[in-house]
């Protein structure tokens, strides 16, 4: 079996097309369903968030092209136009990758500590599917061990750095004192906890978190001293906002156009700044074009993230040893299963052999042959019958010429000269 990691994510493509190959966690039962369902696949799980969508599949060869088709037509998308935004990476390829991705090596930001946790809801969420077997679980187990090994052993997570560290920083250049400042966060997950950390910490003037589930935002936000409201109560409060910073699952856009221009009057065209880290986007991209506006999303957010990565560059060397170290020792354990499987098919051939002797055996003394005889006929035929299959493989690697399989018949026989 192969392991097989294919995916598209914030290197390969805008986010305009990674927005429409996201998959939400609605879906991802279904995704996984079909998935499992394609002739060539055996196991299945699906990572998906704001930066990547990656598919970690066992299959029964390498068909990337199939893998690719099913992505393209689970969104109603001509694969061919996703195609070129895809990487792929096989067996111990996807392994690393694997590694990679949860250590945080592989992330917009070096080292954030968001996608282990993303990870971890991808093994979820297809060990409910049912979707996982015995080699991507342990996969997946094993990658939970080396980030946490990663964490632990080098100062990847030390410096305060992620998307939510790279926007509030973007709002200082822009704002500088915060303590007059309104900020209105849409969502209540853990990029939008964070970045309510970050601008407590600035000192913010006053915070409003806005979710789906208005409880839900009013417990996050009374932790930092703010207060929440529903999603519809949105355009009631975009005028009070000088930050604005969405990170929500929403499918439709929640701040629309025409909501800034009735907000932006209101405001008397104070600059507004707006963060949108959601993928699908939850704020319009026309609304860029709006003089008092200043718009970024995850993409844009690049450069700020540059400044704050120096500082793990050389965590980020030591990983890779990690890995490096990690990834061979799955590999062993893969190659070990394959050993594994040989052992039970020789060791259930010889059984077999053995249960047809003794039959015969039995039938003999039964017809009142000498148990003595007996006994030499089952160990006469025992041994024919085991070296049989062998004797003749070595006796015709010897004709040919096949010295490597002759060398390592006397290791595997344990046979002291040739």
């Amino acid at each position: 079996m192969s392991l097989i990691a294919l995916g598209i994510n914030h290197r390969t493509a805008p986010v305009e097309l990674r927005e429409k190959v996201s998959i939400g966690a609605e879906r991802i039962a279904e995704a996984l369903r079909g998935l499992i369902a394609l002739p060539m696949v055996r196991e299945a799980a699906i990572l998906s968030t704001c930066n990547r969508t990656e598919l970690y599949c066992g299959m029964q060869d390498e068909s990337l092209d199939l893998l690719a088709e099913w992505l393209g037509q689970f969104h109603q998308l001509d694969p061919a136009r996703i195609r070129p935004h895809l990487y792929s990476h096989p067996n111990a390829d996807a392994v690393r990758h694997m590694l990679r991705v949860a250590g945080g090596l592989d992330s917009m930001i070096l080292g954030e500590p968001q996608i282990l946790g993303q990870m971890k809801a991808a093994y979820q969420a297809a060990a409910d599917a049912g979707t996982l077997n015995t080699s991507l679980s342990r996969l997946f187990q094993h990658t939970f061990s080396v980030a946490k090994q990663i964490r632990t052993d080098t100062a990847i997570g030390e410096s305060p750095v992620s998307v939510a560290f790279a926007a509030v920083s973007l709002a200082k250049q822009i704002f500088g004192d915060f303590s007059k400042q309104t900020a209105l966060l849409i969502g209540a997950g853990d990029t939008i906890e964070l970045t309510a950390r970050h601008l407590s910490d600035q000192k913010l003037g006053r915070m409003v978190i806005a979710n789906r589930t208005q409880e839900t935002a009013h417990r996050l936000a009374v932790g930092f001293g703010g207060y929440g409201i529903g999603l519809d109560e949105i355009p009631a409060h975009l005028a009070e906002a000088d930050i604005i910073v969405t990170a929500t699952a929403s499918s439709t856009a929640l701040i629309t156009p025409a909501m800034v221009k009735t907000a932006l009057k209101a405001r008397k065209h104070r600059p507004v700044f707006m963060v949108d880290i959601a993928v699908p986007r939850n704020i319009d991209p026309a609304i860029s074009a709006f003089e008092d506006v200043y718009l970024y999303t995850v993409d844009d957010l690049q450069e700020v993230i540059t400044e704050n990565l120096r500082s793990r560059q050389d965590a980020a060397l030591q990983a890779e040893e990690i890995i490096d170290i990690q990834v061979e020792r799955f590999m062993a354990w893969m190659r070990g299963q394959d050993a594994v499987a040989a052992i039970r098919d020789y060791r259930l051939q010889a059984e077999q052999e053995r249960e047809q002797v003794m039959k015969k055996a039995a039938q003999m003394l039964a017809a009142g042959k000498d148990p003595q005889r007996v006994l030499e006929f089952v160990a006469h035929t025992l041994t024919n019958k085991l070296t049989h299959g062998p004797s003749v493989q070595i006796r015709q690697a010897a004709e040919s010429g096949n010295l490597e399989l002759l060398d390592a018949a006397m290791e595997l026989f344990n046979l002291n000269s040739r």
